[in-house]
């Protein structure tokens, strides 16, 4: 049986739609690479781009080649013989992103998932929803806290 939609959306509707899967795809990386390199900076003191390749599970040559294209777009700073370095708009995006991820991950334990499964799971999620699903997430979470709290 074939599923088929009764009737397409709108053209320039449904390609916005896609257009925002393809940005969010493309900004996922950037988002994965500073709140990854802020973290080791937290809890390591520094963050070498030799522990980033091992942590994400690419290769040095793509860490190197990410690492040039989020210097060019602000992100990141590099010393000579030293690690990596956010820049104000990097760590400012790696707390964005940590906190979408978190939002995600606590809803996703609150709807009953296991904390791996629910950690895992937005890992991907968090870079997909827009401004008002996270704002619907985070006041379903405030909602549930509160009738706990009762």
């Amino acid at each position: 049986m074939k599923n088929t939609p009764e009737t397409l959306p709108n053209e320039q509707a449904q390609a916005a739609r896609f257009q925002q899967a393809r940005d969010a795809r493309n900004a996922a990386t950037a988002q994965d690479y500073v709140e990854l390199i802020s973290d080791l900076i937290a809890t390591e003191g520094e963050a070498r781009s030799v522990d980033v390749a091992k942590r994400l599970g690419v290769s040095h040559a793509t860490v190197v080649k990410t690492v040039n294209r989020l210097q060019k777009e602000g992100l990141i700073i590099t010393k000579p013989y030293r690690g990596l370095f956010l820049t104000d708009m990097g760590e400012n995006l790696a707390t964005e992103s940590r906190h979408r991820h978190q939002v995600v991950a606590n809803l996703l334990m609150a709807l009953g998932v296991d904390e791996e499964t629910a950690q895992t799971d937005a890992e991907g999620i968090e870079h997909h929803i827009g401004a008002k699903t996270l704002a619907a997430f985070e006041l379903i979470l405030k909602k549930l806290s509160e009738g706990e709290a009762s």
